[in-house]
Order: structure tokens, then sequence, then C-alpha cells
């Protein structure tokens, strides 16, 4: 067991190494050719298991893009590459390096705490160089992304679950007709049934024009928008950055006041998100106040993010059962499952990992099985980018940065458990 481990160990570093690209880290070559923000924080935690000073660097990088408002996008565009659209020359954004107008879940934050915590001599000097530039992004997701106190989206790719069912009604409502051609690049990687789908894109690419020509101004993309949806993913990630922050401010010395409040809200914006007709966390449509009815993997964060609810245990279980390699990005009982159509029903190592790693904190036994799952299925299945959660076929995008994080930071660790 122990020889397959170390190969599965090898393995992924061979990927990390291979998508690095000198202080930042790809996804995967040529589907995402580019700096992606919850990514690049995953590839943080992978190379913390065998280059602590090169996990930091990560992190440094995806900040040295930071807006001058706080925001940390999506994106960073290091270098051209036209085999991915859309490109720089598209979002027009008017930050210090090229980039998307647009952000990402602020799981860097939480990240973060655990470099720290692996070495803390090794970690003191950037945590005291980031704590600032940390502290902004929170205050800038309060100002523009809050809605009683929840964490809201303004594009689908702001949630990093870019076609998740939670934004079907939301996305309806968008009329894409003027929106002109273009030619997507997604497709020239992976197959069309793996992907969203055109009346998915031509939405995407509506709101990035809408962005571009309003000069990515905060305060006036939040005049009318004709898309914003309080999720349950941004909502727990931040509460759990925010958490983090404190303890690393404690620590450190470093200033924390107003985070305790900022705590406090997003606690209260959570229980907006409840849906007791699912028994879980729901996305809300904030424009006419609907819930979503949607069981995704992320309405199990709240452990996570530091809310436990035992009706939401029991939900998790019913989700689970019938599933032998995680939780789904939507439940096998949804009318709108698809095994393989990217955030509509494949399971993701990322948020098995995420879901995971809140419920062990928590105690319950479910977490320490999601890790053995996830072993079983990287260990059997490779780094794909995700899986059909049935039988764990590979999906997507190959040899992928965050499943090589996942199992060296996380997934690996319970694989002897779960085969002996």
């Amino acid at each position: 067991m122990q020889a397959i481990r170390d190969e599965l160990d090898r393995r992924a570093i061979q990927i990390m190494r291979d998508n690095d690209r000198g202080g930042y880290t790809i996804p995967t070559h040529g589907l995402y050719p580019y700096q992606w923000n919850w990514d690049s924080a995953f590839a943080a935690l992978g190379f913390a298991a065998f280059d602590p000073a090169r996990a930091w660097r990560e992190i440094e990088i995806l900040f040295s893009g930071q807006w001058l408002d706080g925001m940390v996008p999506h994106i960073l565009f290091h270098r051209p590459d036209p085999g991915y659209f859309p490109g720089p020359d598209v979002w027009q954004c008017r930050g210090p390096l090229p980039s998307s107008g647009i952000t990402q879940p602020p799981v860097a934050l939480s990240f973060a705490r655990r470099l720290y915590e692996a070495a803390p001599a090794l970690g003191e000097v950037p945590v005291r160089m980031l704590f600032d530039p940390m502290r902004r992004w929170i205050q800038w997701f309060l100002a523009w992304r809050q809605d009683r106190g929840a964490i809201c989206i303004a594009h689908p790719w702001e949630s990093g679950r870019d076609n998740a069912a939670d934004w079907d009604r939301a996305m309806a409502a968008i009329d894409p007709a003027d929106v002109g051609s273009y030619e997507r690049r997604d497709l020239d990687h992976v197959h069309a049934a793996m992907r969203p789908t055109k009346d998915d894109y031509d939405r995407y690419i509506w709101l990035v024009q809408r962005g571009r020509r309003l000069g990515w101004h905060a305060p006036s993309l939040a005049v009318d928008p004709p898309f914003l949806v309080a999720d349950p993913t941004m909502t727990f990630t931040l509460m759990r950055g925010v958490r983090d922050l404190i303890w690393l401010g404690e620590r450190l010395g470093l200033p924390t006041a107003g985070l305790m409040h900022d705590l406090a809200m997003l606690e209260q914006g959570a229980e907006t998100l409840w849906n007791p007709a699912i028994g879980a966390y729901d996305s809300r449509n904030v424009l006419d106040g609907a819930f979503s009815g949607t069981l995704s993997n992320a309405s199990f964060l709240s452990w996570y993010g530091g809310i436990d609810r035992p009706e939401l245990a029991r939900t998790l279980e019913e989700v689970m059962a019938p599933l032998p390699y995680g939780v789904p990005s939507l439940a096998l009982q949804d009318e709108r499952f698809d095994p393989r159509r990217y955030w509509r029903g494949p399971v993701w190592g990322v948020l098995n990992m995420l879901v995971g790693m809140g419920l062990e904190e928590f105690g319950h036994p479910r977490g320490a099985a999601l890790r053995a799952m996830t072993a079983r299925l990287i260990a059997s299945h490779g780094f794909a980018e995700y899986f059909d959660p049935r039988d764990g076929a590979p999906a997507g995008g190959g040899s992928f940065t965050w499943t090589a994080a996942v199992w060296l930071a996380w997934a690996g660790q319970g694989l002897a458990p779960a085969e002996g």
C-alpha cells in the first residue's frame, strides 16, 4: 500500500512541476493556460507538501494582481495565449496585471493559515506582507457582493461552479440576443458533452461585455445588475477565511478590529441561504428572492465555514448514499443531473476536500469516509479535472493541478485506511 501511495505522490508532484510557470501554476496545459484564483490557492497547498517556499510564492503572485479596490481577479493573464477565450483583449480590465474583471471563492485566505501552521518560521514574513491585502479583499466582498450578509456572485464564473444548476433561473432572465459572434476555444480541448452549453456561454459572454462597457467600475456594476445570486460557496469560504485571518492576526499581533463583526454578519447571512424545502443550504436569487432548489456539493460547505447543523448531515447521507466517490456537484435525484457535464453532476476532488475538512473538524465520521472515497477515486482513475460520480470515469482536463494538490494535501492520507 505504501508503494502505491509513493507512486501517486510522485505523479502528483510531477503534475505540479509540469504545470508550474515559474512562480504561478496553470490548472492544466491547453484548456486553462493562465493563473486561476482558487486553482492557484489549491496549488499552494500542493506545493506545501514538498516545497513550502514555492507554496508562498504562489499566493504572493496571486495577490500581485489585486486591484486598488481590493478585488483579486479570477484570472491573471501573465502571458498571451491564443488558445483561450475570453482573453485579456475581451475583458479589457484596469488592474495592475492583465486580468479578468471578476473574482472567485477566497480559499486563499484560509490556505494561508494552513501554510503558516505547517512552517511558522517560513510563513511569518509572507503573512505579514499579505495580511492587509487579504483584509482588503474581505472588505471588497462585503462592499460589493453582499446581500443580507450572504455573499453573492455577479457572474457564474465567480462561483467557480460555472454551469451549476443553481444559476438556471437567474440566467434564464438574461436575453443574450445581442451578444454577437465569438469563438469558444474550450471545445478544442474537451468534448462538448463535458462543458457548458452554447446557451450558457452566450450569457457568460454577455455579462463580460456588460462589465467591459461599464469599465469594471464596481458602483456602476451594482446598479440594476442583471444577475446577482447569493452563493453558499462564496459565503462559506469567505466565512472560513475571516475566521482564519482572525487566527493569524491574533498569533502575529496584527490588527483584527472589525473582523469579528464581519464574521457575525456572514453567519447571519448564511441563515438566509437555508432552504427548509431541501434540508440544506441553497443559492438564492437576489433579484426575485427565490431559492434555486438545488442540492449541490456547495450545499454542504457549512462545516468548512464553521457551522454545524444536524439536519444537514441527514441530507448529506441521502445525497452520498447511492454514489461511491463523494459529493456530486448535483444530486443524483435531481432531474437536471448530468454525470459528465462540468458542475451539473460530476464529483470534484476540491469540493470533496472542503466538505470533508469541515466534517472532520466537527468530528463527523463522514469526513474520514469522504477522504477515503477521494483517495480511492484518484488512485483508481487518476488526476482528472473531475469525475463521473457513478463509476469514477475521468472527465474534463487531464493532469490537473488541483486534483494533484488535493491528493498531496489531503486525500492521499486516506488511502491506507480505505484499502486496509
